[in-house]
């Protein structure tokens, strides 16, 4: 049987999550070729009843109980090995866990979004991260591997819709595959519509674990730093999302620990990695050992240096 509460765990976007798993293994909208679960084992687009919410609503209370106050959440996470949203039960499971006392977000890929009944149970929760790795319809397919019966120009038209109307806190979050979704004409579509969303961050992030399809690989730090860039030209407050371990991703007044963590969110230009170097009183040779050690790399783009965190295995 799935594991059907886990953690709590480390998370970029929430800190400390209880994840909770409404949805078997690979039940998907979608069979994404970067997935780090596997190819879609069931690609469905009916919603139906996976595990009666008081069911979840007893483990997570279990789980709570067990955790000491210093670990205690800040969010319980609906984020299963599969699409939330294909859960009939989402808004009942939403509205117990709030009873809970801790704020509830939920990570969807947004294909099920075109329906009413999903905008409505996603509008209870308290955070919504969106899927948006594309606007092309032919990339789409190629990347997402969506259910034959969806439609994008339907998805991209539900996330805007339901991003004017959601009263908490929403993001996106796009993933880069090299050689798919990469070309600046992409990227500059993908930023053009996220205007419309006007998420509180736009993600990028890259495959980092062995994915689904052979053939799917991040694309380069230059092409990271370009998307960052294009998407900050558009106005849109956009942070990396490249699951580095280890990072507090917090001023700790120590060169290293600072510089792998704010380049793990953002690239940094030259002048500003100086400036961190004499508040921390850092010498070059510190610097040059991170990029001696493939941990950052220097990067050239548009006559500015940035210094950037390093990918590559």
């Amino acid at each position: 049987m799935d594991e059907l509460v886990f953690g709590p765990v480390p998370s970029r976007r929430l800190g400390r999550s209880i994840g909770v798993n409404n949805i078997p293994h690979k039940v998907c909208s979608y069979s994404c070729a970067y997935c780090q679960v596997g190819k879609g084992g069931r690609i469905q687009v009916e919603r139906q009843e996976f595990y009666k919410p008081d069911t979840l609503i007893r483990e997570v209370e279990q789980k709570l109980k067990l955790i000491k106050p210093s670990d205690y959440p800040d969010y319980i996470t609906i984020v299963p090995d599969g699409e939330p949203t294909l859960d009939i039960n989402l808004g009942t499971l939403i509205a117990k866990l709030k009873n809970l006392g801790v704020p509830v977000a939920v990570i969807t890929n947004s294909s099920m979004l075109y329906r009413d009944d999903v905008k409505k149970d996603l509008a209870l929760a308290d955070y919504v991260s969106l899927k948006v790795d594309t606007v092309n319809p032919s990339v789409w397919k190629r990347i997402n591997k969506p259910h034959k019966q969806l439609s994008l120009d339907k998805t991209l038209c539900a996330i805007v819709e339901f991003a004017q109307a959601y009263s908490g806190e929403y993001v996106t979050e796009t993933m880069l595959v090299k050689d798919m979704n990469t070309l600046e004409s992409e990227l500059t579509a993908v930023a053009q519509f996220l205007q419309q969303v006007r998420p509180n961050i736009a993600y990028l992030s890259i495959p980092t674990r062995p994915p689904a399809y052979k053939g799917t690989f991040p694309p380069s730090e230059e092409m990271l730093l370009k998307a960052h860039e294009l998407f900050s030209w558009h106005c849109l407050n956009v942070e990396y999302l490249t699951a580095y371990e280890g990072n507090t991703f917090a001023a700790t007044g120590r060169f290293e620990d600072d510089l792998l963590g704010i380049t793990a969110v953002h690239p940094m230009r030259l002048d500003a990695v100086r400036e961190l170097m004499a508040k921390t009183s850092a010498a070059e040779s510190t610097l040059n050992g991170l990029m001696a050690t493939n941990r950052v790399k220097q990067i050239t783009y548009e006559g500015q240096v940035f210094v950037v965190r390093s990918f590559d295995k």
